[in-house]
């Protein structure tokens, strides 16, 4: 059967494979502390098989978020993160290093390194960030969740979908981000058959405006990258609420 991966906004994904549901780095309000949204505020999401947490930064690990739902909803998170993550009201959270799989309903799910520091800030102990694979039978969708471009990624296929993050939330990147170009180039080393950009869009500091060039630029060069770094890979290029089939 087909999954279908729907885009929520920033790194927020809903990933639906033949009766699992996942959500990835909930973020489900309309305010972030600097921030505002510029997309509409989805429905919470209801029945969800897990959640998968990336690392412990605030635009990904948000208490507010995570307590719209269920708390009996597992949330698969880096194992040095874990009682940071029980802290933010989490009741079940279970700790996952790079190469371990942990079974989600009918699917497995397979925590894979990301480049990037996991920490809540620059003052709390180390946390490394990790991204998942959902896999179900054959079928397999990468959450990168926030990196840079790292050796191993060309060991992360096969794979049907890539959920690749191409920008942030403000003017500039720090270490451990990619830029359009640089997700690019990442896609056409992990070589999936379909790729959705995340982690742009969304929340932008509040003295931008609605028609700020950083909710569509990046999206647009991008497309441009991959035209000419991956053309053979099927680029779906969703607006916050939208939703793509991955076969």
């Amino acid at each position: 059967m087909a999954g279908r991966i729907t885009w929520l906004g920033h790194a927020t994904v809903l990933v639906e494979m033949d009766g699992v549901r996942v959500l990835t780095d909930p973020l489900l309000r309309d305010r972030v502390a600097h921030l505002r949204r510029h997309a509409p505020v989805p429905a919470v999401p209801a029945d969800l098989d897990a959640v998968l947490l990336s690392h412990l930064h605030r635009d990904h690990a948000d208490r507010p978020s995570l307590r719209l739902l269920s708390p009996a909803t597992p949330v698969l998170a880096p194992a040095a993160a874990a009682r940071n993550v029980r802290r933010l009201g989490v009741r079940e959270v279970v700790g996952m290093r790079a190469g371990e799989r942990v079974p989600v309903g009918t699917a497995t799910v397979l925590a894979v390194p990301a480049e990037h520091d996991g920490r809540r800030s620059p003052l709390h102990p180390q946390a490394p960030a990790l991204g998942f694979v959902v896999e179900q039978d054959g079928r397999r969708v990468y959450f990168a969740g926030d990196t840079d471009r790292f050796d191993a990624m060309s060991e992360l296929g096969p794979l049907d979908a890539a959920l690749v993050p191409i920008w942030g939330w403000g003017p500039s990147l720090g270490p451990g981000h990619l830029d359009p170009e640089g997700a690019a180039e990442v896609v056409a080393l992990i070589g999936p058959r379909l790729v959705v950009p995340i982690h742009w869009a969304t929340y932008l500091p509040f003295h931008y405006g609605a028609g700020h060039a950083l909710l569509r630029e990046p999206g647009e060069r991008f497309t441009a990258a991959m035209r000419t770094r991956a053309p053979d890979v099927r680029v779906a290029l969703l607006s916050p609420g939208e939703s793509v089939e991955v076969g």
